[in-house]
Parts: C-alpha cells; sequence; structure tokens
C-alpha cells in the first residue's frame, strides 16, 4: 500500500529535482556569458569562417560555467540562507545537498575542459581554467572579506568573449582586450546597482558589498560614474584603432550616454527605484552594443579591400 501510494509523485519529484539542477546553471546569466563568447568570435573571424570552433567553444564554455556556478552556490550556501532572493535556491533550501552539488559542479569542469582541449581549443581551455580558478577560488572567498570582490569578480567575468575570439585567432590581441575592458567596466555600474538594491540582504549574509558600507550612496554613485565613463572610452576604441566604422562609435556613444544618464540620476538620489533602473539600462547596454559592434565588424569586413 506504501509503494502504490508513493508511485504516481515519482515523475513529479524527478521534474522537481532536474529543475532544481538547471537552477544551479543560472540559465539568464549563462544566456549571456553564451553571448558574449559568441560576439568574441564573431569580432574575431575573417571574411568566411567556419562554424564548428564557435560551436566547440560554446559547449565547453557553457559546461564550464555551469561547473563553476554550482560550486559558487555550494560555497555560499551559508550566506544564500540569509538573503531573501537567494534563500529557495536548491542548497540553502535543503532540496539539493552539498555532496550531490559538489560532484556536479567538478563533473561538469572536467568534461568541459576536457571538450575544449579534445575540439584543440587549447587558448580557450586555459582561459577557461583561469576564469574558474578566480571565480571560485578567488572571487567567493573575497566577497566576505573586501569591497574590492566586485573589481575582483568582473575579471573572470570579462574572459567569456576572450575564450570565443580565442577560438576564431588562436590567440589574443588589441582587439581583444578591447572586448575584455568593455565588459569588466560594465559589470561595475551593473553589479552595484544589484549590491545597492540587495543591501540589507548581503549585510545580513556578511558580504563586504560598497553599498553595506556606503549609507547615504555617495561612493556608490561615484564609482558608478568612474566606470560607466570610462567604460564609453572605451567603446569609441574601435573606431579611433581603426576596428571598425564611425556606425559603431555613433551607436556606442548614444547607448553610452543613455547609459550614464541612468547612473547619474541615481548618484543624485540614490534610491532602490533608480539603481532598478541602471540595473534594467546595463542589461538592455551591453548586448545592444555587442550587436552594434557585430553588424558593424559584418559591414567593415565587407567592404574591406
Amino acid at each position: 500500500m506504501k509503494a502504490e501510494n508513493t508511485l504516481p509523485y515519482k515523475p513529479a519529484m524527478a521534474l522537481t529535482r532536474a529543475g532544481d539542477y538547471f537552477l544551479l546553471v543560472r540559465p539568464r546569466l549563462a544566456l549571456l556569458v553564451l553571448v558574449t563568447v559568441g560576439a568574441g568570435w564573431v569580432l574575431a573571424t575573417g571574411a568566411e569562417p567556419s562554424l564548428d570552433p564557435l560551436v566547440h567553444t560554446l559547449i565547453g564554455t557553457g559546461l564550464l560555467f555551469a561547473g563553476a556556478s554550482a560550486l559558487n552556490q555550494l560555497l555560499e550556501r551559508r550566506s544564500d540562507a540569509l538573503m531573501a532572493r537567494t534563500v529557495d535556491r536548491p542548497l540553502p533550501s535543503g532540496r539539493l545537498r552539498p555532496w550531490e552539488v559538489l560532484v556536479l559542479g567538478c563533473t561538469l569542469n572536467v568534461v568541459g575542459l576536457a571538450y575544449l582541449l579534445a575540439a584543440q581549443q587549447v587558448l580557450a581551455a586555459e582561459l577557461g581554467v583561469f576564469a574558474l580558478v578566480s571565480y571560485v577560488l578567488i572571487y567567493t572567498p573575497l566577497k566576505s572579506k573586501t569591497t574590492l570582490n566586485t573589481l575582483i569578480g568582473a575579471i573572470p567575468g570579462a574572459v567569456p568573449p576572450l575564450m570565443g575570439w580565442a577560438a576564431a585567432r588562436g590567440q589574443l590581441d588589441l582587439g581583444a582586450l578591447v572586448l575584455f575592458l568593455v565588459v569588466f567596466l560594465w559589470q561595475v555600474p551593473h553589479f552595484l546597482a544589484i549590491a545597492w538594491i540587495y543591501r540589507d540582504q548581503y549585510a545580513r549574509a556578511g558580504s563586504r558589498m560598497l553599498p553595506v558600507f556606503d549609507l547615504n550612496g555617495v561612493q556608490t554613485g561615484r564609482q558608478m560614474i568612474r566606470f560607466t565613463l570610462v567604460l564609453i572610452l572605451v567603446s569609441l576604441l574601435p573606431f579611433v584603432l581603426s576596428m571598425g566604422s564611425g556606425i559603431s562609435a555613433l551607436g556606442a556613444l548614444v547607448l553610452g550616454v543613455g547609459f550614464l544618464g541612468a547612473v547619474l540620476k541615481f548618484a543624485r538620489m540614490p534610491t532602490i527605484p533608480r539603481a532598478r533602473v541602471v540595473f534594467r539600462a546595463s542589461l538592455f547596454y551591453l548586448p545592444a552594443l555587442l550587436l552594434i559592434f557585430v553588424l558593424d565588424a559584418s559591414l567593415y569586413k565587407g567592404v574591406s579591400p
């Protein structure tokens, strides 16, 4: 009788468990990561690129990101349990056990690295290992130790487009550095906006985010402005360095001014609603900027002799 009562629930339980494993991957963030990989590849390719390196790099990077995300949530499970925005994640809620996530994360990382090496994407694999180690073993522990964690975490966060670039050219050059700087600088106002919105929860969890200690928001606003201004300048480099046309420069300038406007409004009056505007503006800015770069690069290559 007991077996008959539990049998109908097994499919639902399996689906729930699969959903919990899926949540460990952070699908929306994973999608943005893969978009930056694709952008790096497109910007680095020649006139007649082969799609095989891109497909292999997307798969390998996706596996590495999934593994890193799982290990990150494993290390942060106790602090996640103290924040309303993360308390329902699979680990703090108790739906998954730590050993399960450890095995999953390590397996995904090993498979992702092996896949990239088997696809002869050695430089991309090396970059992936660097991003994995710096994200899981350096950035994650530093979140409870220093407010500089946002800057440190932005380094592995800007590596995926380099992996796409490496897949296309087998090396990194000035163009790759520009792309790295764009993604690196973008992350600062993006994550500071998130930290301001949830600063009470971060404080409860013991995370040393700048907004936790910046009660009036002055320093947070200044940091956002500084990094956004530098971001605008860096986004114009493809035109300055003759890597793109005036189309990308104009598009980058328009997007940058719009993003800066949202940041300036927050700096003048640091409130949660205005931080949300900065956050939404950042989510629009990066994909739009990369799209402009990609379209401009396609046209630029098409007219080059």
